[in-house]
């Protein structure tokens, strides 16, 4: 994984697992990699994903069983995606029509850009 300088580390962690989430490799109630697993596979310290695990169950993303390791919880995927949706709604899409703005971009030429992404990236 290529870490951003723009972001702290741990917090690009929580991002990958959401990723893994969303993406079904990581299922629900499925245990994920441990801590040491995951910070050896990321080439990080294992303090920097345990910082990363905490803030994923406080938002109650991952649980552990005690002994067992941690779990995907069964909401997991619908609280990712309704943060995320909140994020974007909130300061990404509006920093993106600042810049159509700016560029003079119009609707119409997004929606064939969007088209053909579409079309490049079909949904699983």
């Amino acid at each position: 994984m290529n870490f951003s300088e723009n972001q702290s580390i741990y917090i690009q962690i929580t991002d990958y697992v959401k990723d893994q989430i969303l993406l079904s490799n990581w299922l629900k109630e499925e245990k994920i990699p441990s801590v040491r697993d995951l910070a050896s596979e990321l080439q990080v310290n294992p303090n920097t994903v345990m910082r990363a695990y905490d803030i994923l169950q406080q938002e109650g993303v991952i649980y552990n069983k005690r002994g067992i390791g941690n779990h995907v919880t069964s909401d997991a995927p619908a609280k990712i995606l309704e943060a995320r949706k909140e994020k974007f709604l909130q300061s990404e899409l509006p920093a993106f029509f600042k810049n159509m703005l700016l560029l003079g971009l119009g609707i119409g030429e997004l929606e064939v850009l969007y088209t053909h992404f579409l079309n490049e990236h079909p949904k699983k």
